[in-house]
């Protein structure tokens, strides 16, 4: 019997921890828990030089560990978990991300997503600059890697908690020997065992709380994955981070470049977003003055409502203090509501602490399915934590459910009598409790969006046209929280993202529409190439996106392309090059994600997709479905059918012009589609050229087989 409660000892082994040198531990960490076997493997200079660090690491692995059949439920599935090179800094802010990869259950191809927590730096700091986990329990299994004693351990997990907030509390007293801050915890909860829309959620404490607070990794079903291969938690364990932990090649040009970002922060974030205060919430407000809120799933983009669940509304709500997910950022963006008590569900009348809500999951979660009650959306945050569920997906696919509904193309012999109206709170949460417990209407919601469609027409009868055109999923991933229909370059920004439609890759909804910045479609090409290569340099790097352009210089509108935030890329770069000895340029940035960013392309083509078929998106991304939605901004459509496509609307009803301007965007996403893989060195049908793949110099015999395959040679 372990020393630990409630956990069976299967298997331990001691390792000898190595010295971080320069941002790397040069070891890969490999458990296959079929068989309980611990591995080590070296990362080589070539790894480093062509993967740099963290997303990157994370599909080296996995693609090795997966064939082109393998399904996302299959044993040599991998949840691979990295950091990056510059993650662990505690100087530098946004300095603490892990970014996690695996083969997805709604998408069935390449997922990545990225978190915050300590774990990533943990793991490289115990000695591991990635995590890959294969194969399959027959029992609840935890795995423990303790930096700190230097080795590393399995346990059956034997009636621990489902619910992530009371597991990873108890898992946290338990390994932290007294010492709760040298804990993080990677947990789910029973919503991923009975969907698949599962979240992870990573942990790190929060000492003046004393209490364990959460990030998500939420995309794809990551936790479904999780949970599907009888993982109940993976817990790491170090001590103190300094400066001095990567063993960085230039000191004192860290210690420089840190103090002036942190200094910056510090004075301009109040003047702008004030993301130490309200966090993400300041863009609700914004976003609903834009007409880009998404509002009854994503039909408008504004609401009279809106400010209720904004940031004047949750600067009163969240619990005030230093609020940073990792040591240090002085951005400290990660709020929560203390004492909040649900009316729902099994935490009904308790105080709880409740991480977020952010954004994404207020527009998901509250404008997209039409509530505007702060109380609800925290409510529903909460319990999607604790369920270990993706509060984006959830939202969306509810949206979705809730327009079917009041369409007639589901009803309550579908839903077993409930009302799921756009608004229907109670219903909406019951349906949430559903999804957790694998019960009611609620497992089918749980599927996702693709598969709902599937099932609605072929099983109630909807128009399956109809269902295509407002199921907000493309590539099997449901759409994060901002509305396109005016933005051609977000449309891109959407529908040509590797994984999905996530705003990580690009987001250039102001840029284009508010600004009109890139009008010509080779401008919008070469926003849809610069944003995603250097958003991706992110995930290499174990860094957070949000400082770089959420807080900008105060002369940075005078810049030449003031978007690009260039003297914080400079600062970035300056940052590698004395994290890694590396001598490094702006440019250099957007080759190593390049490099990278086409071989996750291969890699998606590997697994039977990747090609511009699969990066179609709903109509409803592109423009108006209905007459209602065309009315509702008919001003700004007639006037681009009359002058843009110089179309006599003279006397035309609204359908027929509604018909008309499908046809237009639609012709110009294609059109788009075509300018984008021109630029990024692709053929007509969105597949990296020879010539691309041997300039980036990832022309491994592999990838060369599989372009081959699909008739690239």
């Amino acid at each position: 019997m372990a020393e630990y409660e409630n956990l069976r000892e299967l298997k331990t082994i001691s390792y000898k921890r190595p010295t971080i040198k320069k941002g790397y531990a040069n070891q890969f960490l490999c458990i296959d828990i079929s068989d309980l076997d611990i591995s080590f493997k070296q990362v080589t200079e070539e790894i480093k030089s062509t993967f740099v660090g963290g997303k990157g690491f994370d599909l080296w692995l996995l693609w090795n560990a997966v064939k082109k059949t393998t399904k996302w439920n299959d044993p040599e599935n991998a949840i691979c978990i990295a950091s990056g090179p510059m993650g662990g800094t505690p100087t530098f802010p946004g300095s603490g991300k892990s970014i996690v990869a695996t083969i997805s259950p709604t998408t069935e191809s390449v997922m990545d997503s990225n978190v915050g927590g300590y774990f990533g730096p943990y793991l490289k700091f115990s000695g591991f600059d990635a995590l890959e986990i294969k194969g399959k329990s027959s029992k609840d299994v935890l795995i423990f890697i303790d930096g700190i004693d230097q080795k590393i351990q399995i346990f059956e997990a034997v009636e621990l908690s489902e619910e992530s907030y009371d597991l990873s509390a108890i898992l946290t007293e338990q390994f932290g020997k007294g010492k709760p801050r040298n804990i993080s915890v990677v947990s789910t909860g029973p919503g991923a065992k009975h969907t698949l829309i599962g979240c992870l959620n990573f942990t790190w404490y929060d000492s003046k709380r004393k209490r364990v607070r959460y990030k998500q990794a939420g995309r794809g079903g990551i936790g479904s994955v999780f949970a599907d291969k009888g993982i109940k938690a993976i817990v790491a364990r170090w001590d103190d981070v300094t400066l001095s932990s990567n063993n960085p090649a230039d000191v004192d040009l860290i210690k420089d470049v840190g103090k002036k970002y942190s200094r910056e922060i510090v004075e301009l974030d109040p003047k702008q977003n004030e993301m130490s205060r309200i966090g993400t919430t300041h863009l609700v407000t914004i976003m609903n003055d834009y007409d880009l809120l998404p509002t009854k799933n994503f039909q408008y983009g504004r609401h009279p409502e809106a400010a209720n669940v904004g940031a004047e509304v949750y600067r009163r709500i969240f619990d005030k203090g230093y609020d940073g997910c990792w040591m240090g950022c002085t951005v400290a963006c990660a709020h929560g509501v203390k004492d909040f008590v649900p009316l729902t569900g099994p935490y009904k009348g308790k105080k709880v602490f409740v991480d977020g809500p952010e954004y994404e999951t207020i527009a998901g979660c509250g404008s997209n399915i039409g509530i505007f009650d702060p109380f609800t959306v925290v409510e529903i945050n909460f319990y999607c934590d604790a369920y270990g569920l993706d509060t984006i997906s959830v939202g969306t696919s509810i949206a979705f459910v809730m327009e079917c509904f009041e369409r007639g193309l589901i009803n309550e012999s579908n839903t077993e009598g409930m009302d799921l109206s756009f608004g229907n709170r109670m219903n909406a949460l019951e349906l949430l409790h559903q999804m957790a417990g694998g019960e009611g209407f609620g497992t089918i919601v749980g599927q996702g969006i693709r598969k709902m469609k599937t099932i609605f027409a072929r099983d109630y009868g909807a128009d399956a046209d109809i269902l295509r055109d407002i199921g907000m999923e493309s590539k099997g991933l449901e759409f994060s929280e901002y509305m396109t229909k005016e933005s051609l370059a977000q449309q891109g920004g959407y529908g040509l993202a590797l994984k999905g439609p996530q705003h990580d890759e690009a987001w250039l909804i102001f840029l284009d529409m508010v600004h009109n910045f890139m009008p010509t479609f080779e401008q919008k090409a070469e926003a849809l190439h610069w944003f995603p290569m250097l958003r991706t340099w992110f995930g290499l790097c174990g860094l957070c996106k949000l400082p770089w352009n959420d807080i900008v210089p105060e002369d940075n509108k005078d810049t030449p392309e003031p978007a690009k935030v260039m003297k914080h890329v400079q600062w970035y770069t300056d940052y590698f090059s004395a994290v890694t000895g590396k001598q490094k340029a702006p440019d250099d940035l957007i080759h190593m994600s390049e490099t990278v960013y086409n071989f996750q392309r291969i890699f998606n083509l590997k697994m039977g997709f990747g090609r511009r078929e699969h990066d179609t998106i709903p109509y409803r991304a592109v423009g108006p479905v209905t007459v209602v939605e065309y009315e509702s901004r008919q001003d700004r459509y007639d006037k681009q059918l009359a002058e843009k496509h110089k179309i006599d609307i003279a006397g035309k009803g609204t359908d027929e012009k509604l018909k008309l301007l499908r046809k237009f965007r639609e012709e110009q996403y294609e059109k788009l589609k075509d300018a984008v893989y021109k630029r990024r060195g692709w053929t007509n049908d969105g597949i990296p050229t020879i010539n691309t793949v041997k300039r980036l110099n990832i022309d491994f015999p592999e990838v060369l087989e599989v372009l081959k395959e699909n008739g690239i040679q």
